[in-house]
């Protein structure tokens, strides 16, 4: 019987005693826009808005960060290798930034295009509660709020865990860089860690930020990093 060759993993990494590869998806969210600075609720019903001059500059800087991903920094994971975003066009504009530096064209998936707010599309927390009194808190905790015509965070982690799988069944024992957004972007490393919906508004997702989980078919999953913030990584 051959014996199998466990591989060697960093210090805090979670344990595992076999020799399984994982599927690296590092998450960065899209850089600033006019509807972050405003705090509106920015789904997935529009296209835009675009980024902003300071969301650009944050993509930049998300670029350089991922770009040292299996060198300088978390030398364990592989250097990615593919480039994949959400149809919006902050995420598209992002994503460019990141591909001009890593060499790669983004693809389009529809499985990590943000959370459909619906009615609130658009609108403030302030707005939203004056009109809907009540219904906010309840669509950040609750599994199965929806908003008119809008989705709930359970079935944006549906959707988002759907779209894992066909990154984990796709291979192994490589990288693939995901932009998305905020909703989405927690929804991911909720599912990862299998967490209940209604925490997965207590992630911080900032704008340009990186997060990495490592995903197995076994389904022990690992969060390697979360909301790493990427202004002030460029040389």
């Amino acid at each position: 019987m051959t014996e199998r060759v466990r591989v060697n993993r960093p210090s805090g990494a979670a344990p595992r005693f076999d020799d399984a590869q994982p599927t690296t998806v590092v998450l960065v969210r899209h850089g600033e826009t006019s509807m972050t600075v405003s705090r509106g609720y920015s789904g997935s019903s529009e296209p835009g808005p675009s980024l902003t001059e300071r969301g650009r500059g944050q993509a930049a800087d998300a670029a350089e960060l991922v770009c040292r991903v299996g060198h300088d920094l978390w030398g364990d994971i592989p250097f990615p290798t593919e480039l994949v975003c959400s149809p919006m066009i902050r995420t598209q504009e992002t994503a460019g930034i990141i591909g001009d530096k890593l060499g790669l064209a983004a693809r389009v998936d529809e499985g990590f295009k943000e959370a459909d707010f619906g009615a609130w599309q658009g609108l403030t927390s302030e707005q939203i509660e004056a009109r809907w009194p009540g219904t906010l808190e309840p669509w950040h905790t609750e599994a199965t709020v929806r908003p008119e015509n809008g989705e709930s965070i359970a079935d944006v982690g549906v959707r988002v865990g759907a779209a894992l799988d066909r990154l984990l069944d796709a291979g192994t024992d490589r990288t693939v860089v995901v932009v998305s957004h905020a909703v989405a972007i927690r929804a991911a490393l909720g599912v990862t860690m299998g967490a209940q919906p209604g925490s997965w508004s207590q992630l911080r997702v900032a704008p340009a930020s990186v997060s990495i989980i490592r995903l197995f078919h076994d389904r022990r999953h690992e969060i390697a990093v979360v909301g790493v913030p990427s202004e002030g990584w460029r040389r």
